[in-house]
């Protein structure tokens, strides 16, 4: 699988999407029209944001339109999977625009895959992290009471194309977490590299870290 990573560096979600919606769309076109396309792993940060997924329950968001407005953050309704998460500066995005057919992967194993490069990431810096039951991401203390998420994933796919993807918290600003019940759980708490380790991380060197990681589970020709 070939493979194309782009760095868009901090932008606006608004714009994030319509721009991977685009490359979406005409790698679909292009899959169904037998002609040859490019498969993307998009990078990026966003300005304070929640995003709230097509089977998400609005009053997860515990804050008013106003109130929003009082914390620099805005709202989407999207298409991916799952409920509501936040992005924002500090925590590293992940949109790989693929198609999992040329890498045998159905949609589960490809989710699976996306968890597994960031369990490798955490394990670097001598975080254990996992998975836990019934829930998608990437979590630390599995089936703890101090079980807490360190990366959200939520996936949009049609024919086979992925768009949307992961979160990871690097360096993120967790009290944004605080004003959300996090992808519906109301009693499960959040968590960053920068926390489980007590010092900034290099938001450079994680983004070389999971270009690796993402390379090796999808196997780059």
């Amino acid at each position: 699988m070939n493979l194309f990573f782009e760095d868009w560096g901090l932008i606006p979600y608004n714009e994030a999407w319509s721009k991977q919606t685009e490359l979406f769309n005409d790698l679909i076109d292009k899959k169904i029209a037998g002609k040859p396309y490019k498969n993307y792993v998009i990078l990026c940060e966003h300005p304070h944001v929640y995003t709230l997924g097509k089977s998400g329950k609005v009053n997860n968001m515990l804050l008013g339109e106003e109130q929003l407005k009082t914390i620099g953050a805005t709202l989407f309704h999207i298409d991916r999977g799952g409920d509501i998460t936040y992005h924002g500066p500090g925590q590293l995005v992940c949109y790989p625009i693929i198609n999992i057919d040329e890498a045998h992967l159905g949609l589960k194993a490809y989710i699976y895959k996306l968890e597994e490069a960031v369990i490798r990431i955490c394990a670097s810096y001598n975080v254990s992290a996992g998975r836990m039951a019934n829930a998608t991401g990437v979590w630390l203390d599995v089936d703890k009471p101090t079980a807490r998420k360190i990366c959200a994933i939520g996936v949009r796919s049609s024919h086979f194309v992925t768009m949307h993807g992961l979160a990871l918290n690097v360096n993120t600003d967790l009290k944004y977490f605080s004003y959300i019940n996090p992808c519906g759980f109301i009693d499960r708490g959040v968590t960053s590299l920068q926390k489980e380790l007590s010092r900034e991380i290099d938001m450079n060197e994680v983004k070389e870290r999971l270009i690796e990681e993402i390379a090796l589970l999808f196997k780059i020709k």
